[in-house]
């Protein structure tokens, strides 16, 4: 293993044990339940949306180490953003899993900042769902909440 997917296999574990974001936020706006049902990891993730911006969010959850840094990373790099930074880091985080292992354009990874540590996960297929599955909830509750994403300028 080379240094850097010692790195990133380090970034993946540090955010397992010490979870961001972990508590679901008074007040939320709408929450999203989801499961891996191949693997059972689980995830229930709560949002607040003011000004198009997240103001709050918050997750509970039990699974893999994959999984829960996956919700963790979510957090640090969309609490607080603005909507359109969110649905742009929602794109490139699936464009990264779904890249079979083949990287991404530093611009893209640069972005993605810890989530980029998930690269090696998308050469697993079965794992690709597990690191999705903060995502899929957060789009699945700010569609309950009224919020729509905007489309991304560009796909990459």
């Amino acid at each position: 293993m080379n240094e850097l997917d010692q790195l990133y296999q380090q970034v993946i574990l540090d955010h397992s044990h010490e979870r961001h974001g972990e508590g679901l936020p008074e007040a939320p706006d709408a929450t999203s339940h989801q499961v891996n049902p191949t693997c059972g990891d689980e995830v229930d993730l709560a949002v607040r949306v003011e000004g198009g911006r997240i103001v709050a969010l918050g997750w509970e959850g039990q699974g893999c180490s994959i999984s829960q840094a996956s919700i963790s990373v979510l957090h640090d790099l969309v609490d607080g953003a603005d909507l359109a930074t969110v649905a742009r880091l929602a794109e490139d985080f699936d464009l990264l899993m779904h890249s079979r292992g083949r990287g991404v354009d530093d611009a893209v990874r640069d972005e993605l900042e810890d989530a980029a540590a998930f690269e090696g996960v998308s050469k697993y297929p079965n794992r690709v769902k597990c690191a999705l599955l903060g995502w899929m909830a957060l789009k699945d509750a700010l569609a309950k909440s009224g919020v729509a994403l905007p489309q991304p300028a560009g796909a990459r």
